[in-house]
């Protein structure tokens, strides 16, 4: 693809240690008038790579609850542009897909788009398992739209970057026909390490997840997957049935033995993120516990202390 004038698009790459990543993401960005890689103190090459390819990079410090690193993003960078897209490191915009968000922004059909993506696994794309759409809204005017705010409790070990929070944008919505190439977890470690983290972020908002109403600004589609989750959340043998509805009922077992390894580790994330709400009850209880069995501070005689 040959690019004239740059888009007028600001996109937000929000990294730590994803320098391999960055060499395919970057360049595939080159259409848009800026890109921030925004880092948290990344320990590779990194910056390196990012500002190699033209990127302007800027770092973030997590406080531990609030904000994220995308709402961080979203209040306080020198954006040069009315419209921002969101991609990860492991993501790539192919130029159709760049041609279209050029196209439909200068037109202002909305105030959002949402985007879908091609989801790669252990080198082959996941069309079944329940992955052939993944829509989540990754192209909006910045000034109408922010990500949920749903702290966590310091020291959750969550991450600090939003990766099950949805956008909730005061405007127009469409979608976009071309479609993000997501090459999700180049191995099976980094699979596990950052589900453990999203597993985390599950069971701190479990009963988040229960008790509250799904926020307007999400769209109805979310919204009536949040309160399909209320539902899902409360049944027994959750990985079971999991795994039953990725590989059988939505066909994963036509993507092969990565469709059966998906299926596989998607009923082991339901196990984890149960398991996790079942430790902070221990810890919860036990910290209660301890509470009640704590002696009384001593109490001063008035006359004495005088």
């Amino acid at each position: 693809m040959s690019y004239g004038s740059p888009a007028k698009i600001s996109v937000i790459v929000p990294v730590r240690n994803e320098a391999e990543n960055l060499r395919r993401c970057l360049p595939a960005l080159a259409w848009a008038d800026e890109v921030f890689v925004v880092d948290s103190g990344s320990t590779d090459e990194t910056v390196a790579v990012a500002e190699d390819l033209g990127a302007t990079v800027v770092q973030f410090d997590f406080n531990g609850t609030y904000p994220k690193k995308k709402n961080w993003s979203l209040e306080n960078l020198p954006f040069a542009n009315e419209w921002v897209l969101i991609v990860d490191a492991d993501e790539v915009v192919p130029p159709e897909l760049a041609e279209e968000i050029t196209r439909r922004t200068e037109a202002d059909e909305a105030d959002g788009f949402y985007l879908n993506m091609k989801y790669y696994f252990l080198g082959r794309r996941i069309k079944h398992c329940g992955y052939a759409e993944a829509w989540n809204l990754r192209l909006f005017k910045h000034c109408l739209g922010r990500y949920e705010r749903m702290p966590v409790s310091p020291g959750a070990r969550t991450g600090d970057n939003e990766a099950h929070e949805h956008v909730e944008l005061d405007g127009r919505v469409a979608r976009l026909v071309h479609e993000l190439d997501h090459y999700a977890y180049p191995t099976l470690s980094a699979w596990v390490e950052k589900h453990d983290r999203y597993a985390s972020w599950e069971a701190e908002m479990y009963e988040h997840f229960l008790r509250d109403a799904p926020p307007k600004g999400i769209g109805a589609g979310k919204r009536f997957k949040r309160r399909l989750k209320k539902v899902y959340l409360r049944l027994p043998m959750r990985p079971v049935v999991r795994f039953f509805y990725a590989y059988v009922v939505r066909l994963g077992f036509l993507d092969g033995m990565p469709g059966l390894a998906f299926c596989t580790l998607l009923a082991f994330y339901d196990f984890l993120c149960w398991a996790k709400v079942y430790e902070r009850r221990l810890a919860t209880a036990d910290a209660a516990a301890s509470e009640r069995c704590r002696p009384p501070a001593p109490v001063l005689d008035s006359m004495a202390a005088r």
